[in-house]
């Protein structure tokens, strides 16, 4: 499934792209421990090509990240993209799908019985913004360094990289009880490779409940109307 990604970013013009950004990380001063990268996919076009990276994209979206992720940097070392780079773990990657299949299995329908959404792929969701927080930092990447100074993964190394996923929380990416796999000592976060980035809370209301708000009435049972949070990122 690599030889087909690197296939599907070659034809696309994404690997164009991803070569222009990876100059720009390149010619930066600043030091980063992780390097993100977003991605556009059109489900239909990978399907064509192969149609297990096309399943695995729409259905497991973080293991095809990780296909992408292994391309990319094969594609950072082989052609010396950035110098700075060490890890795969290093790298991040943002599938972005150009749209999903009209089916309704992808629309997220939370008017819908049964609920479930239990599986971490893509959905379509349509609503009514209520309410917007204000635009806040979160932690999209950080570098952790043993404590124990005889330890080799002490300095220098980038060997502990938090990264973070779709639906995790805040705590899941930085805090203080990671301890290293080589010698148990705790692990203390570098903050000079810290990386940030935006993040805003929106309330939606599910759009069918404009006929409630209208005061449209029927004989149906009584129903209730329930906003959802959504993060965006």
């Amino acid at each position: 499934m690599r030889e087909i990604a690197l296939v599907y970013l070659d034809r696309s013009g994404g690997l164009q792209k991803f070569v222009h950004d990876c100059k720009k990380y390149n010619d930066s001063k600043q030091s980063y421990a992780v390097y993100r990268f977003i991605i556009s996919i059109n489900p239909s076009d990978i399907a064509e090509l192969d149609a297990t990276l096309g399943n695995c994209i729409l259905h497991n979206p973080i293991q095809a990240a990780q296909i992408f992720q292994s391309v990319c940097f094969i594609a950072i070392k082989t052609l010396s993209l950035i110098e700075q780079l060490q890890t795969e773990a290093q790298i991040s990657i943002l599938l972005k799908p150009t749209h999903l299949p009209p089916l309704p299995s992808y629309v997220l329908s939370l008017s819908a019985f049964p609920f479930n959404y239990t599986s971490q792929r893509f959905y379509m969701s349509e609503g009514i913004a209520i309410a917007m927080g204000t635009v806040t930092k979160y932690t999209q990447g950080a570098r952790f360094l043993c404590t124990e100074e005889t330890c080799p993964f002490s300095e220098g190394s980038f060997r502990y990289i938090r990264v973070h996923l779709p639906g995790a929380t805040e705590s899941a990416t930085v805090r203080n009880d990671f301890v290293c796999s080589l010698c148990s000592s705790p692990l203390q976060e570098d903050m000079k490779f810290r990386v940030l980035g935006d993040k805003q809370i929106v309330e939606m209301i599910d759009a069918k409940a404009l006929n409630a708000l209208k005061g449209f009435s029927n004989d149906k049972s009584h129903f209730r109307i329930q906003t959802f949070t959504v993060f965006l990122r």
